[in-house]
């Protein structure tokens, strides 16, 4: 079978600080050709939209998949999927992905028969049974599928996260891929899933807090087969076994792999593995992003880090003794006033990292988005990307925006100030020297992107398709939340 599948355009903050590879479609792009399909793959994060309408008249695909881990992509998604039928009502369309999966019935209906199924949970074990049963019939009996036939039985986690290796060769302008300036950059998975349960995530609720690892010698084969200079890991929280990061980092050794690293972890994995990370620093570990969220007790305890103050800050100081540059996330709370957002500005300006906002939304899969659901003021999913209020804000909405870009601005210039011109035109020039723009964009399209003139304007767009509300009643047990309803028993 001919299959194209399609990661639709990147969200507002992509425009900015990141934009990365399509690594959870290119695994099911590789589970497909290993049950002897045709796959093509279009990322329209680097591609323009009339890429698709020439593949689509090209390749002729008998299915189309479109990725949708991102909420604020279903109105683009459902776009896609009435042209395509419009295209070739024959064609198999089915969606998939993280977000999608916690709303799969909601959004068949919105699609108003333009998507024949949506596919809950892990893609790469999902993607073979699916397109057989496109093909000769029994949709119901697929695991994670919804469609008009029914519900499929629970959805399968993959046994091991070592195979299908992504099928990297079916993504094009590979070098339009980079997170802050490490450019261009390629992503991999060393892990799988997350053991912590953050009221605000759906990690944990997606994969049912199970946690899976790569081998270590699969994880550094793939790295080793990586062309680019550049690798983001993608973990939701990176080297939780400190044993584990040690025996990938032997095994980099070994081989004499070098990169340059950037990932994700919290700050008490880092605390009480630091010897690990003192390890990859020397490997070529540069970047580390820590979800600090809040700067206070209270906050913290709000989102249930399980993490303190006086951790988040060792954390900090000891990722300064190892010359690891630190990306710290704070989430804005919409009840923040005037004040509470110069308290973030003061905290900003007085410390060396790079911080980061992202306005507290409550998304489906997430605890919050069922004590929260009910005082949203728009239910527009093209608002659902963090970086737009959802619920009522303290300050008039124009306000909360202009406070909002006023502190991204004051963070911004921090950083390309008169103090860090030299190194950011030192990192600058040597990107371009390799005709690697994307770090260049990145600075000077801040103001451009965000806007709060923009930003507000964005809440009185049309609106086609709405979000749906929960069920009124909360769920008594919190494994009602989760995807895949058997988690795995290794623990961190």
């Amino acid at each position: 079978m001919r299959l194209l599948l399609v990661h639709p355009s990147p969200l507002m903050y992509s425009e900015i600080f990141l934009r990365l590879e399509p690594l959870g479609l290119e695994r099911v792009a590789a589970a497909a050709r290993d049950a002897h399909h045709d796959v093509r793959v279009v990322d329209l994060q680097v591609l323009p939209r009339g890429e698709l309408a020439r593949e689509l008249a090209g390749f002729r695909p008998e299915a189309v998949g479109i990725s949708l881990n991102y909420l604020a992509n279903v109105p683009e998604a459902l776009g896609i999927a009435a042209d395509v039928k419009r295209a070739d009502p024959r064609c198999f369309v089915f969606l998939g992905g993280h977000s999608v999966s916690f709303i799969a019935d909601d959004v068949l209906a919105q699609a108003e028969g333009t998507v024949d199924a949506i596919v809950k949970g892990e893609g790469e074990t999902s993607v073979g049974p699916l397109l057989a049963a496109a093909r000769d019939g029994g949709l119901d009996t697929v695991p994670g599928a919804v469609s008009s036939q029914g519900r499929g039985p629970a959805p399968k986690t993959l046994h091991s996260i070592d195979f299908p290796r992504p099928a990297r060769d079916l993504t094009r302008h590979r070098r339009k891929y980079f997170i802050g300036e490490l450019d261009p950059c390629a992503s991999i998975e060393f892990s799988r899933g997350c053991p912590w349960d953050c009221s605000f995530c759906s990690a944990w609720t997606f994969y049912g807090r199970a946690y899976r690892k790569a081998s270590p010698e699969a994880a550094v084969e793939e790295l080793a087969g990586i062309r680019e200079p550049n690798v983001f890991i993608v973990d939701d929280v990176a080297f939780i076994r400190p044993e584990h990061g040690d025996a990938i980092a032997a095994e980099l050794e070994r081989r004499r792999v070098r990169k340059r690293y950037y990932l994700e972890t919290r700050s008490d994995v880092l605390l009480r593995n630091l010897e690990v990370f003192r390890r990859w620093a020397r490997l070529g570990l540069e970047y580390m992003f820590l979800g600090v969220e809040s700067i206070d007790a209270e906050g913290l305890d709000l989102y249930r880090k399980r993490v303190s103050p006086d951790e988040n800050f060792r954390a900090l100081e000891e990722a300064r003794r190892l010359g690891i540059t630190v990306a710290i996330n704070l989430i804005v709370d919409p009840a923040w006033d005037a004040g509470q957002f110069q308290l973030i500005r003061d905290f900003a300006t007085t410390v060396p990292e790079i911080v980061h906002l992202t306005v507290m939304t409550p998304y489906p899969g997430t605890e919050i988005w069922h004590t929260e659901s009910r005082r949203l003021t728009t239910r527009d999913y093209r608002l659902f990307d963090i970086q737009h209020a959802v619920v009522p804000t303290t300050l008039p909405l124009e306000e909360f925006y202009r406070q909002l870009v006023l502190t991204q601005q004051v963070i911004n210039r921090k950083f390309l100030g008169l103090r860090t011109a030299v190194g950011a035109a030192r990192v600058l020039g040597a990107n371009l020297a390799r005709g690697q723009t994307n770090f260049a964009r990145m600075l000077w399209k801040f103001n451009k992107v965000y806007n709060p003139a923009r930003q507000y304007a964005d809440h009185q767009r049309p609106v086609a398709h709405e979000l749906p509300l929960p069920p009124p009643a909360p769920p008594g047990d919190r494994r009602e939340l989760y995807v895949h309803t058997r988690p795995l028993k290794s623990r961190p």
